[in-house]
């Protein structure tokens, strides 16, 4: 059970000063709203743990999901679905409290019919380019629409002939009558509804207009009686657009709109937009492509939802833009997966060794530990027999000072088994290395040291006779870019991706225990990294992706030019 203290901050320190002076009569309720056109992805993680985790914290408080779903052209009830599912993973539960805003449109409608009616709202002819055109600047005011002083009898027949389907898409909007020399652009006469003759996925074709989100979303949130809307940092100018029309509606007890800084990961894209284009385009396998930052992705990947949910933890919540590297995230996903992933020995570049002086036959069983973090996880038998595989970079002929693995006349353990010494390297036509022929110590049983003697490297093997052939994919960071900014700017996607992200392996052997491992287990290959068992795995044919690397100091000397 966790008992550590519930995290600080200043959005959590403004709920608690209004719980304490009464506002909202103490009552807490947050919202988790997604838009569903998409998979949800790490940036979302952030707003989720810190809305249900909010609600959990304070008595009686409650979190909802909501699907702002106002857009028939971009959503589906795959998205639907696959948030729901991605929320569960997370360790998060809505109980009874799922809405949907397509649920509110004929309210919408009538809250829409009620700004008209109060002169607050007009039926424009201006299309899309025109209203952008009249806009202004941040320097400049905007120029008013020659239809914004229509009569509200005018006004509302125009918007009940819209509803009824009577007008082609985009030649009409319904616009909120403001100020178009605001010094917030958004509070220009922003459009309300638009002409969007389309099926909606839930609706079905019963609507031709659709209300937009900046008008939804406020009075969906006063309809659930929310308390306090929290949002990411580029919806704080929409803060006054989204008090205005609870404002002007006369809305009692309107929630309260509070900002704070979106997480933004290095090397990682969270736009929506290119997201879908990778998988539209075919530039990834699916949205939950293991190098996607989709939720999906991170399970297929391995991630514990533990590890995601710390991380977003530590990062805070803060009130300015801060670029947070990967690494942070890959090392809570290294810390949890050392206390909970079991160990299991593969090789990836395998290199044959024979073992001369090892007794021909069925050979033997070695104890190993299956996690040492863990008392509980207990052991398991790894077979050992004459011949043997390790990897290449475990043997150098010619070795260079503090590299004190295999090498011609040198001694190393083998995990969990015996002392061997390489006596001989066998090389093909080319001059490569392709087996090694070695002794071992017979009294060096269980890799124990039979006479006190040291030696400095401990390799991990497979025993040829008993492997199982696996697949391992080897996944990297998707982008190129350290900062995602630069993604926005691409016009060619591909140009987004690290041709390196994936690297597939075929045929490497593995402990023959894993020939039935199963889809979404994680294991901790020993001086390898931890892989996740994919759904692709069949019996005898395991696929494991690579979820996150160990330190490897040799290899950190060599990157350094210390080797």
């Amino acid at each position: 059970m966790d008992t550590s203290p519930p995290p600080s901050d200043f959005i959590r320190d403004i709920i608690a000063a209004d719980i304490a002076s009464g506002r909202y009569g103490g009552r807490v309720v947050t919202r988790f709203p997604p838009e569903p056109n998409g998979y949800l992805h790490i940036g979302h993680a952030k707003s989720i743990c810190l809305n249900f985790g909010i609600a959990a914290e304070n008595a009686g408080a409650v979190c909802h999901l909501r699907f702002d779903d106002t857009n028939p052209a971009a959503e589906d009830m795959e998205f639907v679905e696959s948030i729901k599912a991605d929320l569960r993973w997370l360790g998060f539960d809505w109980g009874e409290h799922l809405y949907f805003a397509s649920d509110y449109f004929d309210r919408l409608y009538e809250y829409a019919l009620r700004l008209i009616e109060l002169g607050y709202a007009y039926v424009c002819d201006l299309s899309s380019e025109e209203v952008r055109a009249n806009r202004g600047t941040l320097t400049e005011a905007g120029n008013d629409s020659p239809y914004r002083e229509r009569s509200i009898a005018e006004n509302l027949d125009l918007f009940a002939r819209m509803k009824a389907g009577e007008f082609d898409n985009g030649s009409r909007t319904l616009r909120a009558k403001i100020d178009m020399a605001s010094p917030v652009i958004v509070m220009r006469d922003p459009v309300l509804y638009r002409i969007q003759k389309m099926p909606h996925y839930r609706a079905g074709g019963t609507w031709s207009i659709y209300p937009m989100y900046d008008f939804a979303h406020c009075l969906s949130d006063s309809i659930e009686r929310v308390t306090h809307s929290l949002c990411t940092l580029e919806f704080a100018d929409n803060r006054a657009l989204y008090d205005w029309v609870l404002e002007k509606l006369e809305i009692p007890s309107p929630p309260r709109q509070i900002e704070f800084a979106r997480l933004n990961l290095s090397h990682t894209v969270m736009s929506k937009r290119i997201l879908r284009c990778l998988v539209d385009e075919g530039h990834v396998d699916g949205w939950d492509d293991p190098r996607m930052p989709t939720i999906s992705g991170m399970r297929r990947r391995g991630y514990p939802p533990s590890a995601i949910r710390k991380f977003c933890e530590g990062v805070g919540i803060a009130r300015s833009y801060n670029l947070v590297q990967a690494e942070q995230l890959e090392a809570a996903v290294r810390e949890e997966l050392n206390r909970s992933a079991p160990r299991v020995m593969g090789v990836l570049d395998p290199l044959r060794v024979v073992i001369e002086n090892y007794p021909e036959g069925p050979g033997e069983e070695f104890e190993a530990i299956n996690n040492p973090e863990d008392d509980s996880a207990g052991t398991r038998k790894v077979p050992f027999s004459r011949v043997l595989y390790i990897e290449k970079a475990d043997f150098m002929e010619d070795p260079p000072r503090k590299f004190y693995r295999l090498a011609p006349g040198r001694e190393v353990r083998l995990r969990y088994a015996y002392f061997i010494t390489c006596i001989e390297v066998i090389k093909d036509e080319q001059g490569e290395v392709v087996e090694l022929r070695c002794s071992y110590d017979p009294e060096s049983y269980g890799g124990n040291s039979p006479d006190g003697r040291k030696v400095k490297a401990t390799l991990h093997w497979v025993s040829a006779a008993h492997a199982v052939e696996a697949e391992f994919r080897l996944y990297g960071r998707l982008l190129k870019e350290a900062d995602p900014a630069t993604a926005g700017a691409a016009e060619d996607m591909s140009q987004l991706i690290d041709p390196e992200s994936l690297r597939c392996v075929a045929a490497c052997p593995v402990e023959p225990g894993l020939a039935t491992a199963v889809a979404g287990t994680v294991y901790q290959f020993e001086r390898i990294g931890y892989f996740c068992v994919d759904r692709d795995s069949a019996p005898g044919t395991p696929v494991f992706n690579r979820t996150v690397g160990l330190r490897d100091t040799w290899a950190r000397m060599q990157k350094a030019g210390k080797g």
